[in-house]
């Protein structure tokens, strides 16, 4: 018996469970099976109330339970951008737990959604032009800052600088330019790779006195992404100094249906080809 799981990393933002579960509906639909939205962490935290009286679930207890009632196979889709701490360190640490106590229960995790050694797959690429294009005015060619989180690690980072490379081949003559920004990084020279940060790239002549559009590389509003994120409150503050800068923002990644197909294709590498991110076999709980 198979338990399929969509995970993320997780969310106090009831908007993100909501989101979560939607693209588990739809993958579900994609590839005949159910598939159950799960957080790595966080989103239990959230009062059911608010979540239309359904509680969200976290990936350790939600599989622990699956494992109860018979499953032997999970398999893990990653509703990332690229292989984080949180998939290589803490995921299999938590499914180890399981194992332990379900030593019969293997653990396949599918790539994330950016293949880093896949072929040179553009449709993430083409989920942020659509989104772009959704949101270009009029008038003369606005820059794009294709916006992440940042993160610690460089591989990370290298999906999205790889991203806003492909994002501008796209667009073509429909934009100035696409500049990668991190909305923040830790302090330190050896996290100088996530630079720019949004808020010195939107101080810098060549934006500061344009029209420009903040791509989202968000897959679910939260603290981050979204109205009222942190995200939003770096523009206001730099439109307050900068008057003649106007700001638009497109919809998040993972808001465009077209995440599903990618999601679909990790998941039938899975079970199809074998291609996975990480595997925990039975006898590693023995």
């Amino acid at each position: 018996m198979r338990a399929i799981f969509l995970v993320d990393n997780g969310s106090l933002k009831p908007a993100a469970v909501f989101n979560l579960r939607r693209v588990a509906a739809m993958l579900g639909e994609r590839v005949d099976a159910p598939v159950i939205p799960a957080s790595l962490l966080h989103s239990n935290k959230i009062p059911a109330a608010e979540l239309d009286g359904e509680p969200a679930l976290t990936l350790g207890p939600a599989a622990e339970r699956s494992a109860a009632e018979g499953t032997r196979e999970i398999v893990v889709i990653p509703f990332f951008f690229g292989a984080s701490r949180a998939l290589t360190d803490y995921l299999p640490k938590r499914m180890a737990e399981l194992q332990a106590r379900f030593p019969g229960v293997s653990v396949r995790v599918a790539m994330p959604l950016v293949d880093e050694r896949g072929d040179n797959d553009l449709r993430l690429a083409d989920i942020l032009a659509d989104n772009v294009r959704e949101v270009l005015p009029e008038g003369a060619p606005p820059r794009v800052a294709l916006v992440d989180h940042g993160s610690p690690i460089f591989e990370v980072t290298a999906v999205r600088n790889r991203l806003a490379g492909q994002l501008g081949a796209l667009l073509g003559e429909c934009v100035a330019c696409v500049a990668p920004a991190s909305m923040e990084r830790r302090e330190g020279d050896a996290y100088r790779f996530n630079e720019p940060l949004l808020e010195n790239l939107l101080e810098s002549v060549e934006f500061f006195e344009a029209t420009v559009v903040v791509a989202l590389l968000f897959l679910s509003p939260g603290r981050h992404a979204g109205d009222g994120g942190d995200i939003a409150e770096i523009c206001r503050e730099t439109q307050t100094r900068h008057p003649a800068l106007r700001i638009v923002f497109t919809r998040l990644v993972g808001e465009h249906d077209g995440i599903v197909d990618i999601l679909a294709t990790r998941f039938r590498q899975v079970v199809d080809h074998g291609r996975v991110l990480l595997t925990l076999s039975p006898s590693a709980a023995d």
